[in-house]
């Protein structure tokens, strides 16, 4: 399985960005599917989770307002719309799929991890 995530850029503060994840392989019976990031010098960090069936969805506070996050029904490939974009929120951002977690936000309970996209936001 692999999952590659593209989308990301320079943008300016208020700007939006809509990052995509695909998935392929052999595909197993992912329970969720999220996006982290990992600021310069931070730890990696859950931003958005999404239920495989796609009718829930967990954000991370300073995200709620602001990022949405969505599933294809046909297909795995998962979005992140983030709009009213902040310079704290650059950062690479990462796509991870769980078997049997759900929408949960702990990045150890993801098997399987993107190779990260980079969000700049210059204020």
């Amino acid at each position: 399985v692999q999952l590659q995530a593209c989308g990301g850029g320079w943008v300016r503060t208020g700007d939006s960005l809509k990052l995509s994840c695909a998935a392929w392989g052999r595909l197993p019976g992912f329970a969720g599917l999220a996006w982290f990031r990992q600021a310069p010098g931070k730890d990696r960090k859950f931003v958005a989770a999404i239920a495989w069936s796609g009718r829930s969805t967990y954000y991370e506070d300073s995200v709620k307002s602001r990022f949405t996050i969505s599933k294809d029904k046909d297909k795995i490939m998962i979005w992140l719309q983030m709009d009213n974009l902040e310079p704290e929120d650059t950062a690479v951002y990462y796509c991870a799929a769980n078997f049997g977690h759900g929408t949960t936000g702990y990045g150890t309970e993801y098997a399987y991890w993107g190779q990260g996209t980079q969000v700049t936001v210059s204020s």
